[in-house]
């Protein structure tokens, strides 16, 4: 990692969570089991949806890349953050830092886009479906996929090299429980204006045409829904809806209070809390919601139980 080391250090202290060690421990025993739950559910809503034929359509092509991404998203943060719980000293490695730094901001904008790109989805579903199977076939599926994970790749490539280039001489301790961008920045002792400006201005894109997306699709989803003449038809056209509805109102919420509140009322505490929701509560909670608010799902799961317990 080049880093100019002014004074000798060799590592970044992440301050954690809490510095007292009873807290440590019982934060460890929730996070553990938070973090189980989050890749046991994820890997299987993936392994589920591979299994069962009913669930090979594109929404559900996008839900499990959705659910992988979860995975790998949580697990850039969690394993290292159980691991300091026990530790005395959380010291983290330049170069483990920037690696974490990267795979961090590439899942998290993967993560953001999937969400805009599902509701393009649900849009063609309930406003198009004659054209559905044509405009999302196979292979634009996977063409969109694709484009979500190198521009999340090349997002976090640029942000992580900027990172790494500023100078830390004063201090190697980040109040943090993760290497992320803005800790590092308020950590460096370089003029880092240039990398707030492009930071802010690259997410502002990104944040804002996924904002924009999202809206339009489900203003026009709800307007056409609306003029469906029965109420069995609206229910399910709703239900479609529902859980990528929860899902966005979670993370972008979330995403909206970290940025959009007022400088004065800015806290790296608040920050912290609001970090642990997004990096490590949502990405269990997406799992759950899919599966409990879908009778797709919540059927190939049945489905795959009984087979499994029905013998020979």
């Amino acid at each position: 990692m080049a880093v100019e080391n002014c004074t000798g250090f060799t590592d970044f202290i992440l301050l954690g969570l809490s510095g007292r060690r009873d807290v440590q421990q019982g934060l460890f025993v929730l996070f553990l089991l938070v973090y189980g739950i989050t890749v046991i559910a994820n890997l299987g809503m993936v392994l589920l949806i591979h299994m069962d034929p009913r669930l090979h359509t594109p929404m559900y092509y996008f839900l499990s890349n959705l659910s992988f991404c979860d995975v790998c998203y949580s697990s850039t943060v969690s394993p290292r953050m159980l691991a300091d719980f026990l530790s005395e000293q959380k010291k983290i490695p330049y170069n483990l830092c920037a690696i974490q730094m990267f795979l961090f901001g590439a899942f998290a904008n993967v993560e953001c886009v999937m969400l805009s790109v599902m509701a393009y989805d649900r849009y063609v579903a309930i406003c198009n479906p004659l054209l559905y199977t044509v405009t999302m076939s196979r292979r634009v599926c996977a063409q969109l996929v694709a484009i979500v994970y190198i521009e999340g790749l090349v997002y976090s490539a640029i942000f992580t090299y900027c990172t790494i280039r500023l100078s830390f001489c004063n201090s190697n301790i980040i109040n943090h429980f993760f290497c992320d961008f803005p800790p590092l920045l308020a950590l460096s002792t370089s003029d880092t204006s240039i990398n707030e400006v492009v930071m802010f201005s690259y997410s502002s894109c990104v944040l804002g045409f996924s904002i924009i997306t999202i809206c339009l699709s489900y203003s026009y989803i709800i307007t056409t829904i609306l003029r469906i003449t029965s109420n069995e038809g609206r229910s399910k056209a709703f239900s479609t809806c529902a859980s990528h509805l929860t899902a966005v109102a979670l993370f972008y919420g979330t995403l909206l209070f970290m940025y959009i509140r007022p400088s004065s009322s800015y806290s790296m505490d608040t920050d912290k809390m609001a970090s642990v929701f997004y990096t490590v509560v949502i990405p269990m909670l997406n799992p759950l919601i899919y599966s409990l608010r879908n009778k797709d799902v919540k059927g190939a799961l049945k489905k795959a139980i009984s087979t499994k317990l029905s013998p020979g």
